[in-house]
């Protein structure tokens, strides 16, 4: 499933929250989740590497307190990179791993020269599934307690 469509604004502050959890209750199915643990609108990207390099992906909007799969299948790799927008409150989830973006439904390959190509570049916070086939995770309000990982 594509990520759907969603107009990303400018916000001037960054949020940081995050926590990861291995999915147990679900053997038979393998999938990248993430869960939007806190009562705004966010939009969602991803990047990631595949066989031929870097992806990003964007944007999936989550209602507040939803769920929604990413990726689905067992996860090839172990390290996954996320950038939030909270379209109610405003503010982002980001971290220091530079990727390319752009405001509308995308899917761009490469991380270098984001801006000379076009697309805006933004800071993804980085998750380590450690090796797991399947991972949730949960985005929170910065002022909520990070969920520990089972």
């Amino acid at each position: 499933m594509r990520p759907s469509h969603a107009l990303r604004v400018a916000l001037p502050w960054a949020l940081a929250a995050l926590a990861g959890a291995a999915l147990g209750s679900a053997p038979a199915r393998a999938d990248l989740r993430l869960c939007n643990l806190t009562a705004s609108k966010v939009g969602i990207a991803l990047g990631y590497r595949d066989g031929q390099g870097w992806i990003t992906e964007g944007w999936w909007d989550l209602s507040p307190k939803g769920c929604e799969t990413l990726l689905k299948g067992a996860l090839a790799g172990r390290y996954y990179y996320v950038f939030a927008v909270d379209y109610t409150r405003g503010g982002e989830w980001s971290g220091r791993s530079l990727m390319c973006t752009k405001d509308s439904e995308f899917t761009i390959r490469g991380v270098e020269d984001c801006l000379a190509r076009g697309f805006d570049r933004n800071g993804f916070f980085e998750v380590d599934t450690r090796e797991q086939k399947s991972w949730t995770i949960q985005l929170t309000d910065p002022n909520q307690p990070v969920q520990p990982q089972p």
